[in-house]
């Protein structure tokens, strides 16, 4: 039985009602609403387009940018801002009028209107590992709670076929299943794909002379030896979890869609030919093919962006044309084969980083004020802008988003209700997204 099952889903809402009839967390947003000048029937208009919105997406892609790419140098340039904070990079024109991003990224420059650009997305952890587990989990870190990633509350709430992973980590992942526990962790590839040829992921293919047949007669033994240490030891959660594992894993490695599923070489060479050769160009092709075989959530990892020495020999030499290649084929990819409208794509470091440059060592340094992130399918509008920072790029020009919002909308994009409430092993209850709003304008 798969999560979805397991669980259910619960009907999508963006607004929950105490006895007032209204939450507190809704009701401060009227009144800050109103000080932006906006009314309570522009408010209200809003939130009935976000509950009303369909649940188009079935699967999701996240693609961590491990490091903290630059704002300024990527998706929000500053060409007007004086030099010291400028930097080297020229803008140039979208396929969309009127947006410009860095000249280092054509291709992406040229597919604008499958996506969407936030700017002013703002918080304030500018170290890594705590804004890695904040852009993960959609969770301000807490030293009392471990918050699951994006991944383990898609596999519980969604499910999948028996026969394939339910989250797989392109090649890793940084965030586990915290507090929902080891049966809803990720499948680690622990590699990237290499261009044309079959791809061996450990615990999916058969190595060597190993033949189905063997698999099934080690199963045999393995739940015989199961059994007796359950008599022994009792059922707890780590043992459910292991079980659970032990069960798919038997299940995947007989399976030949999952086998299919993890192999790029079977993609057709004009179809494969646009993510190039790198590996963030082949992990977003081996996400398109896992996508399109039925598995829900795929993380696909690119660290490198921590730029504090040569930020822009960094950015233009190693950094920016994988990113421009895989990225825009990801997106480009999926809407050929028609699964962008059913797909919702989030893509984010961890913060940006320092709009005056460090002229001591050429480059930009961690930044949590300011930075952007890109969303796309789930039947979003592509082509757009949401947010926008000032004129040097050191904060939300007016309010900004956290990340909190964009994990409540990315849920609801997926059919699931940030605000549902989970309960820990001790009993605990936990909103899936503790302090997020979903942002309406992504919804329209």
């Amino acid at each position: 039985m798969t999560g979805g099952a397991l669980f259910g889903k619960q009907p999508t809402m963006t607004v929950n009602q105490t006895c007032d009839g209204v939450r507190r967390r809704d009701f401060l947003r009227i009144g800050a609403l109103g000080t932006a000048g906006l009314s309570l029937s522009d408010y209200l208009r809003w939130t009935a387009a976000a509950e009303s919105s369909p649940k188009r997406a079935k699967a999701a892609i996240f693609v961590n940018l491990e490091g903290g790419p630059s704002h300024l140098d990527t998706f929000d340039p500053k060409p007007d801002a004086a030099d010291e904070y400028r930097g080297e990079f020229r803008p140039i024109s979208t396929s969309v009028p009127g947006i410009q991003i860095s000249e280092h990224l054509p291709k992406l420059a040229g597919c604008l209107e499958h996506y969407t650009i936030l700017r002013g997305i703002t918080h304030s952890l500018a170290a890594h590992p705590l804004g890695q587990k904040y852009v993960s989990t959609g969770n301000r870190p807490i030293p009392s709670l471990e918050f699951p990633s994006y991944g383990a509350v898609v596999s519980r709430e969604l499910g999948g076929p028996a026969d394939l992973p339910l989250h797989v980590a392109v090649p890793k992942i940084n965030q586990g299943a915290g507090y929902l526990g080891v049966k809803y962790a990720a499948l680690n590839t622990g590699s990237t794909p290499k261009a044309g040829r079959p791809y061996s992921v450990r615990g999916v293919s058969l190595a060597g002379s190993l033949t189905v047949e063997d698999v099934q007669r080690r199963q045999g033994l393995l739940e015989d030896l199961d059994q007796r240490m359950r008599q022994l030891d009792g059922q707890n959660d780590l043992v459910a979890g292991l079980d659970r594992f032990t069960e798919q894993a038997h299940t995947i490695i007989t399976s030949s869609r999952a086998r299919q599923a993890f192999d790029v070489s079977r993609e057709s060479p004009s179809f494969a030919a646009p993510f190039g050769e790198t590996p963030f160009g082949q992990s977003c092709l081996l996400a398109t093919r896992l996508v399109e075989h039925g598995v829900p959530f795929v993380t696909i990892s690119f660290g490198g962006w921590d730029t504090h020495l040569d930020n822009w020999t960094r950015l233009k030499e190693r950094q920016l044309p994988p990113l421009d290649e895989g990225l825009s084929a990801l997106f480009s990819g999926l809407a050929q084969k028609g699964l962008l409208d059913s797909t919702a794509v989030l893509v984010t470091g961890e913060f940006g980083r320092t709009p005056k440059i460090n002229t001591e060592r050429n480059g930009r340094d961690h930044y949590a004020r300011a930075m952007f992130m890109l969303m796309a399918g789930a039947g979003m509008t592509g082509g757009r802008v949401i947010g926008e920072t000032d004129g040097t790029g050191s904060g939300p020009l007016h309010d900004g988003h956290s990340p909190d919002d964009v994990a409540a909308t990315f849920y609801q994009l997926l059919g699931i209700d940030p605000t549902r409430e989970y309960q820990t092993s001790t009993g605990r209850p936990v909103m899936i997204v503790r302090e997020g709003t979903v942002i309406p304008e992504l919804l329209s």
